[in-house]
């Protein structure tokens, strides 16, 4: 099975990838799949489909290529029931491709490499130059795991670009407040490849921009731990992750979770989402109807 990585979770099934990229649109409307010159020599995938304003853009988390929002793992027989098909229907999406980051078959993103580690600085620059050249805003910023402190940075960089965010299961400069020193290095361990992220100097930076303004903002966060006991038990996984470790990511992740919340008062916080991580796979619907309430406030001018 399909090993996802991120900071939070070390591995997610898929068992079935429908996509919409991969040269066919899967019947989207205006669908546009395009490797976009942003300077400096570079270039990044870009994937968009559907009509209407605002735009939504998808920020992956650590690692995942654009067609992570074209997985169905829910229901083989549907292909369409994803969170990015789904968004197409109501509105405009984009997706696309971080430098080093990997689909579903493992395969390397065609954007250009950069030098590494990144930061969540280096994710708004690049992100900041992909949509000036090839959208207009405002934008709905929605972010997963490492995506949500790329999606937060953002917004408090550009605010006037900037009019609402969904945040799942969002990484978050919490997280290392509830672990030990030698907790965080297995964390850092884990998560080297394939996208290899300075973590607190994203923390540092996100900590010392300006809040992000008040807008409409949906909070999904995972209810199941990313690891589990049987996870450990299999010996799949490094000896340094034991139970002890395990038991206290999660106390912490829900630690940080609960912290981000009070960041964002006015946001509606999801906890029950009956999903591990990756809620976009395993609940898509919660994403796709967080999304939906954010674009249905703004056109409402709420």
């Amino acid at each position: 099975m399909k090993k996802f990585r991120s900071l939070t979770v070390i591995s997610a099934a898929i068992t079935l990838l429908a996509s919409a990229c991969a040269g066919t649109s899967g019947g989207l409307s205006q669908y546009s799949a395009d490797l976009v010159d942003i300077g400096g020599g570079r270039k990044m995938q870009i994937e968009c489909a559907g009509v209407g304003a605002p735009l939504v853009v998808l920020v992956s988390g650590k690692g995942n290529r654009a067609d992570t929002w074209s997985t169905n793992i829910v229901d083989p027989r549907d292909p369409e029931a994803t969170v990015f098909h789904q968004t197409a229907r109501f509105t405009r999406v984009c997706a696309y491709d971080r430098p080093a980051t990997l689909g579903y078959d493992n395969q390397p993103t065609p954007s250009d490499p950069v030098h590494h580690p990144v930061t969540a600085r280096d994710g708004v620059a690049d992100l900041r130059a992909l949509l000036s050249i090839h959208t207009q805003g405002p934008y709905v910023i929605v972010g997963h795991s490492y995506g949500g402190l790329i999606a937060r940075l953002y917004s408090s960089t550009y605010p006037d670009s900037v009019a609402g965010l969904v945040l799942e299961d969002a990484l978050s400069e919490g997280l290392y407040n509830g672990l030990t020193a030698e907790q965080r290095e297995i964390i850092e361990a884990l998560n080297l490849l394939p996208e290899p992220v300075y973590t607190v100097r994203s923390f540092e930076q996100v900590i010392s921009a300006p809040s992000v303004r008040p807008m409409p903002t949906v909070i999904l966060t995972a209810d199941k731990p990313p690891i589990s006991a049987n996870d450990v038990a299999s010996g799949v996984l490094p000896k340094s992750v034991t139970v002890e470790f395990v038991n206290a990511l999660w106390s912490a992740q829900v630690a940080a979770q609960a912290a981000l919340a009070s960041i964002f008062p006015g946001a509606r916080h999801t906890t029950n989402t009956n999903s591990g991580h990756y809620i976009h796979l395993e609940q898509p619907q919660l994403v796709v109807d967080a999304i939906r309430e954010v674009v249905g406030t703004i056109r409402a001018g709420k």
